[in-house]
């Protein structure tokens, strides 16, 4: 996926919270779309290995969590996280990590990130198949901007970061909104 392309057309399986089902656990299926989260928007949608890893817990959902409000003045309706993760365990971390802005998206079976052309083995951390690190700006569905981190491979010895950063969304944007006023 690069800048111009379309999203692919994928259904996730999220769980949702749903309090007529009452319980200790009141979630329900419900299927979402690629239309229902980008179709008529601007969004972030930036993707990572894996819930609750290090890096991903530690910078990159936190910095695009405090960054909402700054995000949001340039023009950003939605940001969204998504991993090759089942649904319980990205409402999980959501909640560990007391999301209030963004929003998680699971891609349990990978099937979006495959399409993405992102999807990666990760055997060599135990993780099996999972997603490379890249955010991206999505306009209506189309990608605006693409920010993939280096060396895109199976088993890559690191886990690069700093390309798909809030702050280099961010100052890309912000140099856009420059670009703009002159």
């Amino acid at each position: 996926m690069k800048t111009g392309h379309r999203l692919p057309e994928v259904t996730f399986r999220t769980r949702v919270r749903d309090e007529s089902v009452g319980g200790p656990n009141p979630y329900r299926w419900q299927d979402q779309t690629t239309d229902d989260y980008f179709k008529g928007k601007r969004v972030i949608l930036f993707s990572l290995p894996g819930a609750f890893t290090p890096t991903c817990s530690t910078y990159q959902l936190p910095g695009f969590e405090g960054s909402y409000e700054k995000f949001k003045d340039l023009g950003i309706d939605d940001i969204y996280c998504l991993s090759v993760n089942d649904s319980f365990v990205m409402n999980k971390w959501a909640k560990d990590q007391d999301l209030k802005h963004v929003k998680v998206i699971p891609d349990g079976s990978g099937e979006f990130t495959r399409k993405m052309g992102m999807l990666v083995e990760k055997d060599n951390l135990g993780f099996g198949m999972r997603s490379w690190r890249y955010a991206a700006i999505v306009s209506d569905g189309v990608i605006e901007a693409w920010f993939e981190e280096p060396g895109l491979c199976d088993n890559h010895a690191e886990d690069p970061y700093g390309v798909s950063a809030p702050e280099t969304l961010l100052q890309y944007l912000q140099d856009k909104d420059i670009e703009k006023a002159a």
